[in-house]
């Protein structure tokens, strides 16, 4: 297995509690998901809480307090229970997980509801996400119910909301190397599955039985499993954006788009190929690919520093409506077709989507200043797309029922951009 560089947990919270200030931040554990009675699915820790301490388990709680001079960055989690561990497997002492994680303070998780709310009461302003956990919830409410009392006497105390977004969406759009070492596994090992899987793209094959191929090329080579639903979709259903049955059997005449990404140490990957199940595409849908991979060159061209994800959007749409119109499916020219936004009818999504934890990671795209510029660090998807839905394109019939996407990741650096999944072709599959 191919050893990576330690994550930054305890220098990500240095900069969390710089800039939570007079503030704190409550971070809770995802819970686990169950199917039907008590069969869990596979956990999925919060990407917050795991970002901000390499938590990845259930029953947790994270508070991180700026205000304060000691006990800064506090756990609350499960105790010792031999019988809960029959059933879920070990649990770490309370003193481990204080050595382990770097904690101020660790208390057992059951002690929250009393602690908690003393804790944040003399803070300003505390960051949670209302929702995510009803027991935070209430110690949430009950600290700002207490800081407002406070308030009146002391003039400080707890009284403001917000969302940890606020400070956590701007550090994690900018990944530092550990993360890219990550990325650069998962887009590794997400491109040899798709080379090992595509050669059984063919007629009388379920859409299934790729899935189950890509799938286990990612585990197989170590991935911890898929990032997201694999999508593979076959004629018709890849005009369907988020299509994820893949219930369907390949027909000769198929178009087969795939959309799948491995995630490695919880970061993914996410690349979208387009292949014929007869191993070779010709006419107006041949062209239609040449059309898709000219919008994603484009767009590629405009991905560096000082850049923005509208320029990068606007250069694929541009390309899109220009091949549109050279294939006759609308009337040109191109700047009117953009103009009318006649374009969305066929590629009606964003060319790009940050990249990272979450296979769509937060940040912001636009900011009260405009368009966020491109900087070193950020990475996201390079998209573009042509679908035509049955009955959409009379004036090409030969196009309906088809949907074409081709998909990258790219990393901004400082001399321009980093292409992750380059080596899988754009066109593989495309000419047997």
């Amino acid at each position: 297995m191919t050893e990576l560089p330690p994550l930054p947990f305890q220098a990500r919270r240095e900069i969390i509690l710089s800039r939570l200030e007079g503030g704190s931040m409550v971070l809770p554990a995802a819970p686990v998901q169950f199917m039907g009675g008590d069969s869990e699915y596979r956990y999925r820790p919060d990407s917050e809480l795991l970002y901000a301490t390499g938590w990845a388990a259930p029953d947790c709680v994270a508070v991180l307090r700026g205000f304060a001079d000691e006990d800064r960055f506090v756990l609350f989690v499960p105790e010792r229970d031999a019988k809960a561990e029959l059933w879920t497997g070990p649990r770490a002492d309370v003193e481990e997980v204080c050595e382990r994680f770097g904690a101020d303070a660790v208390h057992p998780l059951r002690e929250l509801a009393e602690r908690g709310p003393g804790m944040l009461a003399g803070g300003d302003t505390i960051h949670c996400r209302l929702g995510a956990s009803a027991g935070c919830d209430g110690v949430v409410r009950e600290a700002l119910r207490r800081g407002r009392v406070q308030r009146a006497r002391k003039g400080a105390g707890a009284h403001v909301l917000a969302d940890p977004g606020a400070v956590l969406d701007g550090m994690r759009v900018r990944k530092d190397e550990a993360e890219i070492a990550r990325m650069r596994e998962a887009a590794r090992i997400t491109v040899e599955a798709f080379r090992d899987a595509l050669p059984g793209v063919r007629a009388g094959v379920g859409e299934w039985e790729v899935e189950a191929a890509l799938e286990s090329g990612f585990r197989r080579r170590g991935a911890g499993g898929p990032a997201f639903a694999t999508i593979v979709a076959a004629g018709a259903n890849a005009c369907t954006l988020h299509y994820s049955a893949n219930g369907s059997r390949i027909g000769p005449d198929d178009l087969v788009l795939i959309d799948a990404g491995a995630e490695y140490g919880w970061y993914a990957a996410d690349i979208t190929r387009t292949v014929p199940a007869s191993g070779r595409l010709e006419g107006a849908r041949r062209e239609a690919h040449e059309v898709v991979r000219r919008a994603r060159r484009a767009a590629m061209a405009a991905c560096r520093p000082g850049g923005t994800v509208e320029e990068v959007h606007g250069e694929a749409c541009r390309a899109i409506a220009e091949g549109l119109v050279g294939m006759g499916v609308v009337d040109g020219p191109a700047d009117e077709v953009l103009a009318e936004k006649r374009h969305q009818a066929f590629f009606p999504h964003q060319t790009s989507h940050w990249l990272g934890l979450d296979t769509h990671d937060p940040g912001l795209y636009r900011d009260g200043d405009g368009p966020v510029r491109l900087e070193p660090g950020m990475v996201f998807t390079v998209e573009p797309g042509l679908y035509f839905a049955p009955g959409s394109c009379p004036r090409v019939p030969e196009l309906e029922g088809t949907g074409i996407r081709i998909e990258d990741d790219v990393l901004i650096t400082e001399e321009g951009a980093e292409v992750l999944t380059e080596g899988l072709p754009a066109d593989i599959g495309v000419d047997g």
